[in-house]
């Protein structure tokens, strides 16, 4: 199946069969070296970088209007190489986006703080894939965004009302799925209520709240994949 789904295009999505395969990813055995001497460098240049536990791709396919693909655990640092060898490694990455939307039909992004390997981007909170957002081998998609959301803005969408189906856009750089998640509050409301979370906060992951209120209200350091989910969001209504 390797990676078999349309570029640069969102898709409908109505299912996720994406998996957790046990055995390591190709990668992370080919380059084991590699891997490790990268790390070093990456730390040397950023001590607050942790080697945790994330997922690559080996499969992914859009069948159907159905995502299907297979992944492995890796560790962060295998993440790291990857990034910087992602063409024709044989690996692709995967993430989700809750695409929260206030109740004044703005969009609330966050950008990332200053000691993250994204710093000052701009993009709807969230993270890659852990081993914990599976369920029996299957990657649970929402609990992902949920979690990801409270991890960084303390805001829990757990009882938010969501969009009736996923999306995808897929590009050179990664898959990302994304599903609107409504709250009645205004942005201003949510962007104070974040605001006053990352100051309780030691370490906090982002450095803030962005508010993007139209398509043409683009902020600076704006990841590239967001401007076509913006774009889809006040183009096609609730």
């Amino acid at each position: 199946m390797s990676f078999d789904l349309p570029r640069n295009v969102i898709l409908p999505v109505d299912a996720i069969d994406v998996r957790l395969d046990a055995g390591p990813h190709p990668f992370a055995v080919d380059n084991a070296g590699a891997i490790a001497e990268n790390w070093q460098s990456e730390i040397e240049t950023n001590p607050a970088l942790f080697d945790g536990t994330v997922v690559l791709l080996s499969e992914l396919a859009y069948r159907d209007r159905g995502l299907i693909g297979l992944c492995h655990a890796v560790n962060y640092s295998t993440f790291m190489l990857w990034r910087k060898r992602r063409e024709n490694s044989g690996a692709e990455h995967a993430y989700a986006h809750a695409v929260l939307v206030a109740g004044d039909n703005a969009l609330v992004a966050i950008r990332m703080g200053p000691r993250t390997v994204n710093a000052g981007r701009v993009y709807f909170a969230a993270g890659s894939f852990e081993p914990t957002d599976f369920r029996d081998g299957l990657v649970d998609v929402d609990f992902n965004m949920i979690r990801e959301v409270r991890e960084e803005t303390g805001l829990d969408l757990s009882d938010a009302r969501r969009g009736v189906r996923w999306h995808a856009l897929s590009t050179a750089s990664g898959t990302v799925i994304f599903r609107r998640y409504h709250v009645d509050e205004p942005a201003d409301d949510l962007v104070r209520r974040i605001v006053a979370f990352v100051a309780t906060e030691a370490d906090p992951e982002i450095e803030g709240p962005v508010i993007i209120r139209h398509a043409d209200d683009l902020p600076d350091g704006l990841s590239p994949h967001m401007k076509p989910l913006i774009e889809w969001h006040f183009a096609n209504g609730n």
